[in-house]
């Protein structure tokens, strides 16, 4: 049975949806705080505003009221207008632009573990950065529906459509992908989703990604650490202590934990065994934590979380709605598959966080944010729901 919804009321869908990420960030605060237990026997409250996970709790908390406050904003504010002085998808945009070529200047971006990829926010004894790139996936959706929903039906020409989307891509992802080779991965895949749902011809798409492909390759090229994770994930086994060591232990956090894990708080590879613990390979900690069954009720999450997602798109009630709608759900699906990927080894190690449980800020408040853009889409549906 079918049912029409009145335009901006609360769904099953938009409702599901807020529960869901309220449940992956509150998991990930928990998470996090696990992850950062220290053998040194500090307190909880010792230096509290240093404490990654009393920081991770208020970032949480701060993105769930983004996505709410989102949430109850209208889509139709990212919509292009002719004629309008103000295009705040435009501006959304030049403003990730900026960012991300900013920080990628010497003594204006910061070098953490290697990469420039942060900006210092806040006072420096506080330590807090921000992540231009999280920017960067924001804007390449809404820009990319909004444009997509414009141009309509010229989409399928060349230069009319599909040409100045492949440029905002590329200019994206060449400026993240320098530092971040694992976002600009997702911002690409990402940018041809929407490019293909808006009615660009697969053929000219397809033509496009030789150079696309090759630029990632010359991104791969132009770092020999890139070379050497490629290299060591053929055989992790050949040098556990060195390029395999990542990897390895990855494994071993996962299979200490068995099918129910050995307790929140019991874990031991966070102890300086496992690399990025609280943030890039925080799946790990929960899989030997909560075991394999504590694993898949994560990805069980996602899973519904894009499944409410995909109904949002099939009740859209316009271009705009479904292609925000779509673009959400890549990013935060191919994300968390990407990360959950590299965490199993099923493809070299590279950064990038799972959404909404890695400790950081930039991340789950931008993440928040797209979410927000979801669940107003969800509100604002005059297509028959479906059912279910």
């Amino acid at each position: 049975m079918t049912m029409t919804s009145q335009t901006g009321a609360p769904s099953r869908a938009s409702t599901t949806i807020v529960v869901v990420a309220a449940a992956l960030m509150s998991l990930g605060v928990v998470m996090v705080l696990s992850a950062s237990a220290s053998l040194t026997g500090r307190g909880l409250l010792d230096e509290p505003l240093r404490r990654p996970e009393l920081r991770q709790a208020a970032f949480a908390a701060a993105a769930l009221l983004v996505l709410l406050a989102v949430g109850s904003v209208s889509y139709e504010r990212w919509r292009i207008r002719p004629g309008s002085g103000w295009q705040p998808a435009v501006a959304l945009l030049a403003v990730a632009v900026v960012l991300c070529t900013i920080v990628l200047i010497p003594g204006i971006g910061t070098v953490r573990n290697g990469a420039r990829r942060w900006l210092a926010a806040g006072p420096g004894w506080l330590g807090l950065g921000f992540q231009p790139s999280e920017a960067a996936k924001l804007a390449l959706v809404v820009f990319l529906a909004a444009w997509s929903a414009w141009r309509g039906p010229r989409m399928r020409t060349f230069f009319g459509g599909l040409l100045p989307g492949l440029l905002v891509i590329g200019v994206l992802a060449a400026l993240v992908g320098k530092e971040d080779f694992g976002t600009a991965v997702l911002l690409g895949a990402v940018g041809a989703g929407v490019l293909l749902a808006s009615g660009c011809r697969v053929w000219q798409l397809a033509l496009f990604a030789v150079p696309g492909v090759a630029g990632l390759a010359a991104l791969i090229v132009m770092e020999p650490y890139r070379l050497e994770r490629i290299t060591g994930f053929l055989n992790i086994w050949d040098d556990p202590l060195g390029s395999g060591y990542h990897p390895v232990q990855s494994l071993i956090t996962i299979a200490s934990g068995g099918w129910w894990g050995v307790g929140l708080g019991a874990g031991v590879q966070k102890y300086g065994y496992l690399p990025e613990a609280r943030s890039d390979f925080i799946f790990a900690v929960v899989c030997e934590e909560l075991g394999l069954v504590g694993g898949a009720a994560v990805i069980a999450l996602y899973f519904v979380l894009l499944w409410q997602a995909r109904r949002t798109y099939l009740t859209a009630p316009d271009d705009l709605g479904r292609l925000l709608a779509l673009g959400a759900a890549l990013t935060i699906g191919l994300q968390a598959a990407l990360n959950i990927a590299v965490v199993t080894v099923s493809v070299p190690t590279k950064g990038i966080a799972l959404p909404f449980l890695s400790a950081g800020g930039s991340g789950v408040l931008l993440l928040g944010a797209l979410v927000g853009i979801l669940v107003n889409v969800a509100r604002h549906r005059t297509r028959a729901e479906l059912p279910g």
